[in-house]
């Protein structure tokens, strides 16, 4: 089945996460169309929720948008951003990208690599260098500051493009040769159908409370 917007949509800044953890998991999303709620997905919604409410606030010299509107023509990229901050004046403005996650930092670079596009659509945008940006995490309640040095900029562009080529072909990717990925996966039914599905309403409660106690 072609990609719907193979030539027209931009690819979904989200979806470069999806492709730098598992590019089969990216292609059952934004090429066949599949998701499946799991208690991670869960959580990561309910964090959205808090933070996707957009708006403006100025704090000590720092303006803060939250639900961002992205975009990058260079890349066919679009999608929107949790905060950036901006500091500087008009002119020598510097956007600081801050994306939110659920759970705590990882040992891949899928998060970096989304935060990444991100940055390269502010790039084409401001027309302004964007050297690095934080991840959130909710479980531990800290930024990690992540920079945007050519190794992460190669991996992230090197990601969009081979997507582009996978949602340009129709053809669903093997599964990843990283297995411990899977155990966490969303679509592990889908694409392995050998387990069986959690329930994720009590987690759901928990992360809200949790949440909502932090702000």
């Amino acid at each position: 089945m072609p990609y719907l917007g193979a030539e027209e949509d931009p690819i979904p800044i989200s979806a470069v996460q999806h492709a730098v953890y598992c590019m089969r998991q990216a292609a059952l999303i934004h090429l066949e169309r599949l998701w499946a709620d799991n208690r991670f997905t869960a959580e990561g919604d309910v964090l959205h929720q808090v933070t996707d409410k957009g708006g403006k606030r100025n704090l000590r010299g720092i303006r803060r948008v939250t639900s961002l509107p992205l975009a990058s023509k260079r890349l066919n990229l679009g999608g929107i951003a949790d905060l950036v901050e901006f500091t500087g004046g008009p002119d020598e403005e510097t956007a600081y990208p801050v994306e939110y996650k659920r759970g705590k930092p990882k040992l891949h670079r899928s998060d970096e690599a989304q935060l990444c596009a991100q940055a390269l659509c502010l790039e084409e945008m401001t027309g302004h260098p964007v050297p690095e940006g934080a991840l959130y995490y909710a479980q531990t309640k800290r930024r990690v500051r992540v920079s945007f040095d050519p190794q992460l900029r190669e991996l992230t562009e090197n990601a969009v493009s081979e997507l582009a080529d996978v949602l340009a072909s129709g053809r669903t990717p093997p599964p990843t040769p990283h297995k411990s990925r899977c155990r966490r996966c969303s679509l592990h039914d889908l694409c392995r159908p050998d387990s069986f599905s959690r329930p994720v309403r009590k987690w759901r409660d928990r992360i809200v409370a949790e949440i909502l106690e932090s702000q």
